[in-house]
């Protein structure tokens, strides 16, 4: 990933950050009738598009993103009165930053939520095509896909424990890689 879109990721995290008003409705709490689906597709670059075309108000997106709720069904925007199914090509969610407090990991995403990463927000890093997938655990049942250059600031904050690559927060371990990554 180069210079620029370290930076362009950085800002995004700030911007995030800034973002007014970031309580968290109860949708677990909301059982409102399914009334269908809704053209919103949340790309795997975290852009949420409307019937093909980028939400460009940052303030909607995070509108959306905080009435967000994973069901076995699929993916739904919830109000008390309304369930309407999205769609989202990976993960709803981009964890864009990562910072130390002591000894603790602290993620924020695209749309300014942040997770302590612990018991309760677990770190997860599976391989696909021999490539990390790593994500972090957000809310409910709601992931964030951990992004390529954050990922890296973990690898460069790691030890090895046990024969693996692993950053531990919240009192936990978290392994990056299979046994043996990165013992050489």
């Amino acid at each position: 990933m180069s210079n620029s879109e370290k930076a362009d990721l950085a800002g995004v995290a700030e911007a995030a950050r800034q973002t007014p008003g970031r309580g968290l409705p109860p949708v677990h709490l909301w059982n409102p009738a399914h009334c269908g689906e809704i053209d919103i597709v949340i790309r795997a670059d975290g852009v949420w598009m409307h019937e093909g075309s980028p939400i460009g108000r940052p303030e909607m997106v995070r509108l959306f993103s905080t009435i967000l709720r994973q069901d076995p069904d699929g993916l739904h925007l919830v109000t008390p009165v309304e369930k309407l199914r999205i769609r989202a090509e990976d993960l709803p969610f981009r964890a864009v930053a990562v910072r130390r407090d002591g000894d603790d990991l602290i993620f924020t995403t695209d749309v300014g939520d942040e997770a302590r990463a612990g018991a309760d927000h677990m770190i997860v890093v599976e391989t696909e095509n021999g490539e990390p997938r790593p994500r972090i655990h957000m809310r409910g049942d709601l992931w964030a896909r951990i992004a390529r250059p954050v990922f890296y600031e973990l690898v460069e904050m790691a030890d090895i424990i046990d024969d693996r690559l692993c950053v531990r927060s919240g009192g936990q371990i978290f392994p990056l890689g299979p046994e043996g990554a990165g013992v050489e």
